[in-house]
């Protein structure tokens, strides 16, 4: 018999202690699957929304905490479209709101003007985009659509006394943009009383090149000492609710796996105890110490492999649950990115090698004789 067949053998003796083990670390890398690939795949889907329509470039407020606090003078606009190696410029003001009526909170609003080149490639599935003339309109994405149990001609109250008719519903591959909403810039600006504000603008170059986007990023900005321009990587890692999200994500992720490591190590240092005399045995047979502390290693790391397969499904499992909820639904893709996968075992198996690490060197340092004296 291997080594690995007889570790596996050993765990099949305690099934009760062996299940609970495995539980234990599929909590930590099921949280991990979980929570971390939801803040992966939003941070994804965040980079996606905007190169699709080919950004390059988001011009914000310098020193903002949140970009959707950033307000800015849409007069910028003009300024920033005559600078040299800039093709196409877009002012948009975000604003959330929320539907309590129904349990939806947080729903994003996108101000832009009817000629901006985010909206050329929208597909409407139904009614149609608005155009100068259009006023108190909105398109909605179909997943918000679903959720709100609206449809095209209904009406909307973004805010107390303002409501908005439904002029179309588009549809998207990204999950995100599906779950917003589309105004008029000037509508949501007066709406809003920040008429001639935007929250940032972009930018699309002329050439995607870093050195060009590196120069464009220094003209715009000598426009103003209070202007950023950042690259789409840049705009999204300075998202503090995304990154609170993800130390949050993380920071659980972190004492489940606490949690699960020291449910191994007991587990482990239980069964060298339960075991010396049989381990004693093995070293009066001739097993080396090496061998010995192999033997447990084996165990150890076969049940955060075990604990990693149940983790990963479990972590599936919570997500399909959490994207069919019309609350959450909107936000979740009910994907998981098989780095995160990747991850959940890596740490898993780290799991298993430090729970082993101290049952092992207890059993290598076993003598035969202690064998004969354990009852």
């Amino acid at each position: 018999m291997t080594l690995i067949g007889f570790a596996w053998k050993n765990l099949r003796r305690r099934p009760v202690r062996t299940l609970l083990t495995v539980l234990g670390v599929s909590v930590a890398v099921g949280a991990v699957v979980a929570l971390v690939g939801l803040a992966g795949s939003f941070e994804q889907a965040l980079l996606d929304l905007f190169q699709r329509r080919g950004v390059d470039l988001v011009v914000v407020r310098k020193g903002g905490l949140q970009q959707i606090n950033s307000i800015l003078d849409e007069k910028l606009g003009a300024r920033i479209r005559q600078i040299s190696g800039v093709r196409e410029v877009s002012p948009g003001l975000l604003q959330p709101f929320s539907f309590p009526d129904v349990d939806i909170f947080g729903v994003i609003a996108r101000g832009m003007p009817p000629d901006s080149f985010l909206l050329k490639d929208l597909k409407i599935v139904e009614g149609r985009l608005f155009g100068p003339g259009d006023r108190r309109v909105v398109v909605v994405g179909s997943a918000l659509a679903a959720s709100l149990g609206k449809k095209v001609g209904d009406s909307v109250e973004l805010a107390p006394g303002h409501k908005f008719t439904i002029l179309a519903i588009y549809e998207s591959e990204n999950l995100l943009e599906n779950g917003t909403m589309i105004t008029p810039l000037l509508d949501l600006q007066q709406m809003m009383d920040l008429e001639g504000k935007v929250t940032a603008f972009n930018v699309v170059a002329e050439l995607h090149t870093p050195e060009e986007l590196q120069h464009l990023k220094a003209e715009i900005e000598s426009l103003a000492p209070y202007l950023r321009a950042q690259t789409l990587r840049e705009n999204v890692a300075s998202s503090v609710e995304l990154q609170l999200a993800k130390a949050a994500a993380w920071l659980t992720s972190a004492v489940a796996l606490l949690l699960g490591g020291l449910g191994m190590i007991n587990t482990m240092l239980t069964a060298v105890f339960e075991r010396t005399r049989e381990l004693a045995l093995l070293r009066a047979v001739g097993w080396r110490r090496g061998r010995l502390m192999r033997l447990v290693l084996f165990e150890a790391v076969l049940l955060a492999l075990a604990g990693a397969v149940v983790g990963t499904i479990l972590g599936w499992a919570m997500i399909q649950l959490l994207s069919r909820i019309p609350a959450a639904g909107r936000m979740v893709a009910g994907q998981i990115p098989a780095a995160v996968v990747l991850k959940g075992f890596v740490l898993a198996l780290g799991v298993g090698v430090l729970g082993g690490l101290y049952p092992a060197y207890r059993a290598a340092k076993l003598l035969p004789t202690e064998g004969l004296r354990h009852e």
